[in-house]
């Protein structure tokens, strides 16, 4: 899957089959259910389901609980807006499962 398809799927009802469960996580986000996703990614125990993790709890605005998750996602915690912060994760997830 492309950035581009995936930002297309945000116009379905359900997110594709064929993505991770990171990138589903992502997508109930982007589509306004924060509970759908963080309830994904509190499944996911390795370093990419605590980055998401993080950026989900910065959203929220509980700082302290993201700043514990960046930590066990061996990032620093990010500053900038929250757009760019989830198209990064995306495009990062997109490109990790493709290689």
């Amino acid at each position: 899957m492309k950035y581009k398809e995936f930002i297309d799927s945000l116009s379905k009802e359900n997110p594709p089959e064929q993505i991770n469960s990171i990138l589903k996580s992502l997508w109930h986000d982007a589509k306004g259910n924060w509970e759908k996703a963080h309830s994904i990614v509190q499944e996911i125990n390795n370093p990419d389901g605590s980055w998401v993790h993080a950026y989900l709890h910065r959203k929220e605005g509980d700082l302290s609980n993201a700043g514990y998750w960046y930590s066990r996602a061996g990032r620093k915690a990010a500053s900038g807006l929250l757009q760019d912060e989830w198209e990064s994760i995306v495009k990062f997830m997109i490109e990790k499962e493709q290689s």
